[in-house]
């Protein structure tokens, strides 16, 4: 069984060290061990990945572990197990705007074509609150008037609703390094509305029109840290234009058939199994004969 261990604190020497030291002692496989040092924010995360030798029970013991390691440390940590034999994921779905893709998901949930079950809508805004009271699934507003989110809710959010993985569907809001790494090991899902690499940043359509393009797309892929690290694609979608198509036609094929497809089969490879994330990059799971 793949268990992710992350652990976020004040800098401090021997972060890792009582960790690995009982993972190490109980038979555990270490897999991925990533340090950050986030001096900005005056962070340090550490995040492990590793093959449990025990049973699915056994992780309580495991986690009242680590639990007593960070008290002990002043550490927040979590420990997350991926169990495809298990319940189906739980997902937390964070929102700004647009509804489209958010409702995709949870149609595709309803209707049992994504072996998830949605537990929250998070939004920095109020625009998709209805989504969540048509569903009967908890609805949160973690923005101010502004729609600037109060991240600390958001973490308290997805813990206290034991959320496998946040997904962002057009959250328009970056997310911190610390949430991000509260979260590490593949848990953070990102709909972009634009082809990556070619066309980042907020405007994707405008700026594919800008050049003349004919081929327009959205791209699914895991969060890390680092928004430029790259090789997290999960999934992209495209859709192709006449020439001389309006800006205006291209932004609603894009919002209102092609993005909210690409969300759901992105999400879909992830819950399946059949994609992880390894070192900041997207592998296939090879599947037993």
């Amino acid at each position: 069984m793949r268990v992710v261990v992350t652990a976020v604190g004040p800098n401090n020497w021997g972060l890792a060290d009582r960790i690995v030291h009982y993972l190490t002692s109980v038979g555990a496989t270490i897999a991925e061990m990533q340090m950050y040092d986030h001096a900005a924010e005056g962070v340090c995360a550490l995040m492990l990945r590793c093959q449990w030798p025990g049973r699915p029970d056994t992780l309580a013991e495991l986690r009242a572990r680590m639990a007593e390691v960070g008290a002990g440390q002043g550490l927040s940590i979590r420990t997350w197990a991926r169990n495809g034999t298990g319940p189906p994921p739980r997902i937390v779905l964070c929102t700004t705007y647009r509804p489209e893709p958010p409702l995709a998901v949870l149609r595709a949930a309803r209707d049992g074509r994504l072996r998830a079950t949605p537990v929250a809508v998070v939004g920095n805004r109020p625009a998709c609150r209805g989504l969540a009271e048509q569903f009967g699934i908890d609805w949160h507003l973690i923005g101010d008037d502004q729609g600037v989110p109060d991240n600390d809710r958001l973490v308290r959010i997805l813990d206290e609703s034991e959320a496998d993985y946040l997904v962002l569907a057009r959250y328009m809001r970056v997310l911190p390094a610390a949430v991000c790494w509260r979260f590490a090991g593949g848990r953070i899902i990102n709909l972009h509305h634009g082809l990556l690499p070619g066309f980042p940043g907020a405007q994707p359509y405008r700026d594919a029109f800008a050049r003349h393009m004919l081929t327009y797309g959205a791209t699914v892929h895991f969060i890390v840290p680092e928004l430029d690290a790259g090789e997290q694609t999960i999934h992209q979608d495209a859709f192709t234009v006449a020439p001389g198509t309006p800006l205006e036609e291209v932004t609603r094929l894009g919002e209102r058939e092609n993005e909210p497809r690409c969300l759901v089969e992105g999400l879909r490879r992830v819950v399946d199994g059949e994609v992880e994330l390894h070192y900041h990059k997207v592998v296939a799971v090879r599947k037993a004969p």
